[in-house]
């Protein structure tokens, strides 16, 4: 009786494994064949697949947003008449407003050690290969999100271009040695 209940629970144990297959450092993603709209974000486009079924799988998630200086300054109006600031309080504001926008760069993994964002590169192009900006993102820790998922998040200035034009941001994860690519156009 010992045996077929030893069998069943090796076996299942076993199948539970194999569908969920961990990253192995250094596997590129899958891209696609068109950049796809980002659900959460009108301004970025996915090159590469990151998505939340990846994450149920391997627990690693990257997402990119853009929010433009009109966005932000519209937040920052309504937050002066909602919590009566000071002049001098929303002259710090508005001063401390970059002119081309910011990136906001999140990022879940499974443990709280994995989710240091100081383990992402952010590298932003023009069309003809230009760089225009270049940034490790500042140390720190992950906070709980879900199940076994921690979630670290990122406000970066986004360089204001002389001409509209899209630019090609890789996010590269020195940790999982993957690149996440993305294209925003911004406003």
């Amino acid at each position: 009786m010992k045996q077929p209940l030893l069998f069943l629970a090796l076996f299942t144990s076993l199948t539970a494994a194999a569908q969920a297959p961990t990253p192995l450092p250094g596997t590129p993603r899958k891209r696609y064949l068109r950049p796809q709209k980002d659900k959460d974000c009108a301004y970025v486009q996915n090159v590469t697949k990151n998505t939340d079924e990846d994450s149920d799988q391997n627990g690693t998630l990257t997402r990119l947003a853009y929010r433009p200086y009109a966005e932000l300054l519209t937040e920052i109006d309504a937050l002066r008449k909602m919590n009566n600031w000071a002049d001098t309080t929303y002259q710090r504001r508005f001063s401390a407003l970059p002119p081309g926008g910011v990136l906001v760069v999140t990022m879940y993994r499974q443990g709280a050690k994995n989710a240091d964002p100081s383990a992402l590169t952010v590298l932003g192009k023009d069309e003809a290969g230009k760089e225009l900006f270049n940034q490790t993102l500042a140390a720190g820790n992950g906070r709980f999100w879900n199940r076994d998922q921690y979630m670290s998040q990122r406000i970066i200035p986004f360089v204001k271009t002389e001409q509209v034009q899209p630019v090609a941001v890789t996010i590269t994860d020195s940790k999982l040695k993957q690149n996440f690519e993305y294209v925003v156009n911004p406003q």
